[in-house]
């Protein structure tokens, strides 16, 4: 039980902190989930976040549902997603209930205006981050332009967009393997 409420805990302390969605709170999961706990590694929160993106519903649920997964099973699933939504019911419940005549103050929509400044730096921070992290060959180079070319230029999916980047890193690490086989067969014989 007490990994449960650690998982609850940790996920919630992510929600409170997080504005702005789920690209927001990739460096707090990161920190908090790779470089404080060990609970994933870097390449394993880049996943989850892409197959979160893939996947319905909203990304920062999603990618909680699948580390609490892999850390206590379908248990652990629950108390991270709860985890990670209970900070934002109770923050919209409050605002809903405080601010509903407010939504039209000079004060507040400026302050909006900036908590959209910062968000914008954190996703551009994020983005860095996993740049750096995940374009290691020029083959990654490649598909990661070509992607966001292709997002950016046309109204496509970002669905479709994964499925055929996973199918071209499929074909193309196959290709290398087996290339590298026949190399090392060749080099034998």
């Amino acid at each position: 039980m007490k990994e449960l409420i650690e998982l609850f805990l940790v996920f919630a302390k992510c929600g409170v902190c997080t504005f702005g969605g789920g690209y927001a709170m990739l460096p707090i999961l990161q920190r908090e989930l790779v470089a404080k706990r060990g609970w994933v590694t870097d390449e394993e929160i880049t996943d989850y976040y892409a197959v979160g993106q893939c996947t319905p519903g909203i990304i920062a649920v999603n990618v909680a549902t699948f580390i609490g997964m892999k850390k206590r099973s379908w248990l652990g699933a629950v108390f991270s997603t709860l985890g990670v939504i209970f900070p934002s019911v109770v923050i919209i419940t409050l605002i809903a209930a405080l601010l509903t005549g407010f939504a039209d103050n000079e004060y507040v929509a400026h302050a909006l205006g900036g908590i959209r400044a910062a968000v914008c730096a954190l996703v551009a921070v994020t983005v860095v981050g996993l740049l750096k992290k995940s374009m290691k060959s020029l083959f990654g180079i490649a598909m990661g332009v070509g992607a966001f070319l292709v997002m950016y230029l046309f109204d496509i999916s970002p669905v479709f967009v994964v499925v055929v980047a996973a199918l071209l890193g499929i074909i193309y690490n196959s290709a290398k393997a087996k290339a590298k086989a026949k190399k090392e067969d060749e080099k034998n014989a």
